[in-house]
């Protein structure tokens, strides 16, 4: 044994005075800065819980309540028709808005989600109201900040709140390997029907001014989303008996969601 424990510390002290084995030219960083970098990685995930989450999660779909959505994927942020914020939280990649009417469009709300680098893509009259952003009318599709955004038509049938005539839109958003519906305010629609590779439906479901739920369920039938949220309730129109029926008919699973709250997709 004595030997051996010889041997072992010539060993060692050949490689150090030798400069013998694998070596690291890069001196160790100082045990004051590891534990420097270790407290700002928990202060960064202590302030910034939801970027934590959303890593963890993936691609991340947040309902801000009425028709407002948050979509989350890689570091792309993209807004649709927010309104009625609670923060001013600036990481917008993306803001899409619908439509003009204020419960979509609200440029107190564009301004706290939008940074420096923030693109609007809007319908023509929410951009004439910005006076900014890129203007989206139905059938056209747009490559965004490395987002596809192909807008649908959105109008009512049978009732005049969103003729069609107003070129009011929905949009399909590609975003990593997901086709997102967010259908606007709108009736079911003979182009809604034809939509194909849903993954999520963004459905309003609060009738009056748009589908009601059995409506919304109808839709579903027909282009097969592979999940449904629905939407406009709890604000305005609408309620959770609305949403809650509309999970109950729709022939696909459907995620009700509450204020605030978000799913991994």
């Amino acid at each position: 044994m004595p030997s051996i424990r010889l041997l072992t510390l010539g060993l060692a002290l050949g490689l150090v005075l030798g400069g013998g084995g694998c070596r690291n030219d890069q001196p160790a960083t100082p045990p004051e800065e590891q534990a420097e970098v270790a407290r700002d990685k928990q202060e960064i995930a202590a302030e910034k819980p939801e970027v934590a989450k959303e890593v963890t999660m993936g691609l991340t779909l947040k309902w801000l309540g009425h028709a407002s959505f948050r979509i989350s994927s890689n570091g792309t942020v993209i807004y649709i028709d927010p309104w009625k914020l609670s923060d001013a939280p600036h990481d917008a990649t993306l803001v899409l808005v619908s439509h003009s009417h204020y419960d979509h469009y609200s440029a107190v709300d564009i301004e706290k989600v939008s940074g420096p680098g923030t693109k609007l893509v809007a319908s023509s009259d929410v951009v004439a109201k910005e006076k900014a952003g890129q203007a989206i009318a139905p059938g056209m599709t747009l490559q965004v900040e490395g987002v596809s955004v192909i807008a649908v038509p959105a109008y009512n049938v049978g009732k005049q709140f969103h003729p069609k005539a107003n070129k009011w839109v929905g949009f399909v958003i590609e975003v990593g390997s997901k086709r997102i519906y967010y259908a606007g305010d709108t009736d079911l629609t003979d182009e809604m029907k034809g939509l194909e590779n849903i993954d999520v439906a963004l459905l309003p479901v609060g009738g009056t001014y748009t589908m009601n739920a059995a409506e919304a369920a109808e839709a579903v039938g027909y282009f097969k989303p592979k999940m449904a949220i629905p939407y406009h309730w709890g604000d305005i129109v609408g309620s959770a008996s609305d949403a809650e029926s509309f999970a109950r008919s729709a022939g696909c699973e459907v995620k009700v969601l509450q204020p605030g709250e978000s799913v991994g997709l």
